[in-house]
């Protein structure tokens, strides 16, 4: 007879100021997000947060306490979706199988990613250059700012370089000019077969898939996958063919050798970062 673990319980004042903490350090961090929006000003680096993932603020300020954790003194909690009582009188945990039960195919694609990724060696050798195969040989550009070096520069750093693009969500919006200078045609289907840990654009997923996990994800780290996110699309954007001095601060000119050795150098830091995330978004899937 298998002999199920007794959960972790949490007294109430326990957990609610964990939950009074973490809508704390959210509101926080969405706090120029949230007044740009409300002055109707967009801001082309952090704006891609809440754009391309399209998960408004009040995502993050929601807190749970991940699985295998009860609640003590939470009739309140048992009542909402995906949570069940627990063993005790007004107590409340996660409820794990019902959201496995609705959503397993979402949940074990995610877990076939993270586990193919986080196991697999980082390459640093693409120079982020995704960003400049988005706008070669293209006279209209995603983002409605000017070309750091002009058009005829931007290409010419295409040419000189070979393209090493290992993320499908990236390689995607590739120009139709760009795309047979990658390495390899990526594709949705096999995505978790060339997804790996020193990807910029993997590791800001880290925060999509916290997001899409719901209640399964203690909220702490949904907030330091975002945290990680709003840092790599910094250095995304200072590398990119834009001039994001704005927002951005100075450039990393990853045309240059100084520039590739300080994109690599940040690349890898965020590579282990994300795969420590990863590690305990897996540990909390069981």
């Amino acid at each position: 007879m298998t002999v199920l673990a007794a959960p972790d319980v949490l007294p109430g004042a326990e957990w609610r100021a964990r939950e009074a903490a973490h809508r704390e350090r959210a509101d926080a961090l969405t706090a120029g997000h949230r007044a740009r929006a409300a002055r109707g000003e967009k801001h082309p680096v952090e704006d891609f947060l809440f754009t391309y993932y399209s998960y408004k603020p009040a995502v993050l300020r929601a807190w749970h306490p991940g699985t295998g954790v009860e609640l003590d003194d939470a009739a309140e909690r048992a009542a909402k979706r995906w949570y069940a009582p627990g063993t005790t009188p007004g107590s409340a945990r996660v409820d794990d199988t019902a959201f496995r039960a609705e959503k397993g195919a979402l949940v074990d694609g995610i877990t076939r990613i993270l586990r193919a990724t986080v196991d697999r060696p980082a390459r640093f050798g693409c120079f982020g250059l995704h960003e400049w195969a988005m706008v070669y040989r293209q006279r209209e550009h995603r983002h409605p700012v000017p070309l750091r070096l002009g058009r005829s520069e931007t290409d010419a750093v295409v040419e000189a370089h070979e393209l090493r693009c290992t993320h499908f969500d990236a390689f995607r919006f590739f120009t139709p000019d760009a795309v047979p200078r990658n390495g390899q045609r990526l594709s949705r289907a096999t995505q978790a077969d060339t997804e790996q840990p020193g990807c910029l654009h993997a590791n800001m997923d880290v925060y999509k898939w916290a997001v899409k996990l719901g209640p399964l994800v203690p909220g702490e780290l949904l907030l330091d996958a975002f945290e990680l996110a709003r840092d790599i699309r910094y250095l995304d954007m200072q590398a990119s063919p834009y001039d994001m001095r704005a927002w951005a601060g100075a450039p990393v000119r990853i045309e240059t050798p100084e520039g590739k050795a300080e994109y690599v150098r940040r690349q890898r830091g965020f590579a282990d970062r994300a795969n420590a995330l990863r590690h305990r978004l897996l540990d909390s899937l069981g």
